[in-house]
């Protein structure tokens, strides 16, 4: 197990079943080795708060790939290595709605980990929100940017193997 596929999503309102952005980084052999960045269109509207929150709206994403077109650019990835996310819950069902949304057959299930479970184990006593563990380990972030949130969270699981944490111990299956 030495390829991880880190990766972030930005959503285009309350619903959580769309992106509007992605950002992968890949960790291998404890280097980040590779990175995609690329704005989604998500053929839904957008609400105000995720608009505010990530500077994402219509106008941003309107000559954007729509997910299918996308997916062809990203599979690879995703199909690579194990997946890993910050808060892997939300992103990972992101993802399941995308594919299941747009009727995408993938895997059954893929291996996965989680930088807050991780992190919860590893580093007791300390906040896990992304922001503040940059800030713990001194990582530049520009937070609810999916290129930067990716890239930080590669940066905390590589902080987490310098620690010698076991990978193995945290990696779990996601069903779609």
């Amino acid at each position: 197990m030495s390829r991880f596929v880190v990766f972030d999503v930005e959503t285009p309102n309350r619903y959580n079943n769309r992106m509007s952005a992605i950002g992968i980084s890949v960790v291998e052999d404890r280097f980040i080795t590779d990175s995609f960045f690329s704005y989604v269109n998500p053929e839904q509207p957008f609400d105000w708060f995720n608009t505010q929150l990530t500077g994402i709206d219509e106008s941003v994403v309107a000559d954007a790939p729509v997910f299918p077109e996308l997916w062809e650019k990203i599979e690879p990835f995703f199909s690579s290595g194990t997946l890993v996310a910050h808060n892997a819950a939300f992103d990972l069902g992101v993802l399941k709605k995308c594919l299941n949304d747009y009727g995408i057959p993938w895997k059954a299930a893929v291996p996965f980990c989680c930088t807050v479970q991780m992190g919860r184990r590893l580093l007791p006593g300390v906040s896990h929100k992304l922001n503040d563990l940059c800030s713990y380990y001194g990582i530049c972030l520009d937070h609810h940017k999916a290129d930067s949130d990716s890239h930080a969270a590669a940066e905390i699981l590589l902080r987490y193997m310098e620690a010698g944490a076991d990978m193995e111990s945290f990696v779990k299956r996601y069903c779609f």
